[in-house]
């Protein structure tokens, strides 16, 4: 990823060009804690991510402090992660996770420049996740998508897309795609570097996957997956190649076309391509109207 950050004293201007402050959006237990513990990982914030699975155990995520969260395993403050990575300076506002308390939310959600839209993937766009988008979509946010949950049984890639532009009325691009879900999930498919990325698990989702990355048509990427899901994946990504929307940076900035991923936050599976990609895309702070 190219960094924002010249060599010699920054001004002013530059300082708020690498700016990037933002929240993430999700219906509850869809993953936004996890997905912000694993943002806060790849982006060096922290050295060790706890899943939720895990803070019900032992701790408590590096987001969640209150000791409401920790008994009742959900995120209802809202606290400002700020973090350097790439040469941008990131202000991750962690929002309320839980419906009971969503006017917080509402009120963070118009001191962002842009949102993640997290979306369980065996489960497609609910209802705690459409009133969020709303918020968002009136004030002409910048929305990038992430699919999470493909470690788990998903419902079919080309059906999610379509379910988020017929329910919430977005254009959508896939930046990349995934090989296989469930059990059989590896990896995902960079549509931009034409290049394939496979994960190995590791456990808990305490460290940074390892990944190998590589051609489709490589070997290990036939090994790696079975025949049926080889040959799906390959119909897949040629089918939206011909026939899905094609990337515009300009209507992304104008909140009309959301950049989709796909991953798993809990195994780390295309959190680094979603992070790095979305300080490529969004932007920086820009100007307001205070007041009519």
């Amino acid at each position: 990823m190219r960094a924002a950050r010249v060599a010699g004293p920054v001004t002013f201007e530059e300082e708020i060009q690498r700016r990037r402050t933002f929240a993430i959006i999700s219906h509850p237990d869809a993953g936004k804690t996890t997905l912000t513990e694993k943002l806060l990982l790849y982006g060096g914030a922290v050295q060790l991510a706890g899943s939720v699975t895990a803070r019900k155990n032992q701790r408590a995520t590096t987001s969640d402090w209150m000791e409401l969260e920790k008994k009742r395993g959900i995120s209802i403050s809202s606290t400002v992660l700020q973090f350097e990575y790439g040469g941008y300076r990131i202000n991750l506002l962690d929002t309320p996770g839980h419906k009971d308390f969503s006017e917080d939310t509402y009120r963070v959600l118009t001191a962002v420049d842009a949102v993640i839209m997290v979306i369980d993937a065996g489960k497609g766009v609910e209802m705690q996740t459409r009133k969020l988008f709303e918020v968002c979509a009136r004030r002409g946010v910048p929305i990038f998508t992430f699919m999470n949950k493909l470690d788990r049984p998903a419902r079919d890639p080309i059906a999610l897309m379509d379910e988020l532009e017929a329910v919430l009325g977005i254009r959508t691009v896939a930046m990349n795609w995934p090989l296989g879900n469930g059990a059989d999930f590896r990896g995902v498919y960079d549509r931009k570097d034409r290049r394939v990325h496979l994960f190995e698990r590791v456990v808990g989702g305490m460290y940074r996957a390892p990944v190998s990355v590589t051609g489709l048509d490589d070997a290990l990427v036939r090994e790696k997956l079975d025949e049926g899901t080889y040959r799906t994946v390959r119909e897949q990504i040629e089918m939206i190649e011909m026939a899905g929307a094609e990337f515009d940076h300009g209507l992304v900035l104008e909140g009309k076309l959301s950049p989709v991923f796909f991953g798993s936050g809990v195994n780390n599976f295309g959190v680094q391509l979603l992070l790095d990609s979305f300080l490529r895309y969004s932007s920086a702070p820009r100007g307001r109207m205070a007041a009519a």
